[in-house]
């Protein structure tokens, strides 16, 4: 998109709509759905796909750390402009769902710097344990402010499994309900 700040503007339109209960998200395919539902609703002329694997866009699928995008934006009908990855998990795993959350961050930038002209991540969480509590290792990127940049090992588990951040990225969380909240961290061509 020419100018991501109208995507961010539709993407805080939906969860106005979600906090006066316009529209009911509870899960990551109820999000992936509605959102969809609004920003094609919202944004004309476009069209949105779910679910495009990267090699429908002739690349390469070795080259990615994710084989799929969850929505693809396009503003015409021949070149895709935007990809957006979400995030809702449901069932805690919070150092490992954020490291998911990192790696969808990553392989943003990479549709970024290959086809896409920005990447936007969406998480949305209605447990207080993925934006509140003690703010080191993986959690700091989550509930501190601190950049989310650099190398960044799995919290978890095989502890060799890592993602390469290249730009510097920010968690602000929103409130939507009670324990609802959301942030979005677009992602940006640099140097073009």
């Amino acid at each position: 998109m020419r100018n991501y700040a109208v995507m961010i503007t539709l993407i805080e339109s939906f969860f106005n709509r979600v906090k006066k209960k316009e529209v009911e998200i509870y899960n990551e395919f109820s999000l992936q759905h509605e959102l969809g539902v609004h920003l094609r609703s919202n944004m004309s002329p476009s069209k949105i796909e779910f679910e495009r694997p990267v090699t429908f866009f002739k690349l390469k699928r070795s080259d990615f750390v994710k084989a799929e995008i969850d929505i693809c934006v396009y503003r015409n009908q021949k070149a895709p402009d935007a990809a957006i990855e979400l995030k809702f998990p449901r069932a805690g795993q919070y150092p490992e769902q954020m490291f998911s959350s990192l790696r969808d961050i990553c392989f943003l930038e990479q549709l970024v710097m290959s086809k896409f002209s920005v990447g936007y991540f969406v998480f949305v969480a209605d447990d207080p344990w993925f934006y509140s509590g003690r703010s080191n290792g993986i959690y700091r990127f989550f509930r501190s402010g601190t950049a989310v940049t650099g190398q960044v090992f799995g919290p978890t588990g095989n502890k060799t499994r890592s993602v390469n951040i290249s730009g510097q990225h920010r968690v602000h969380w929103k409130l939507v309900q009670t324990k609802m909240r959301y942030f979005v961290v677009p992602i940006v061509r640099t140097g073009k």
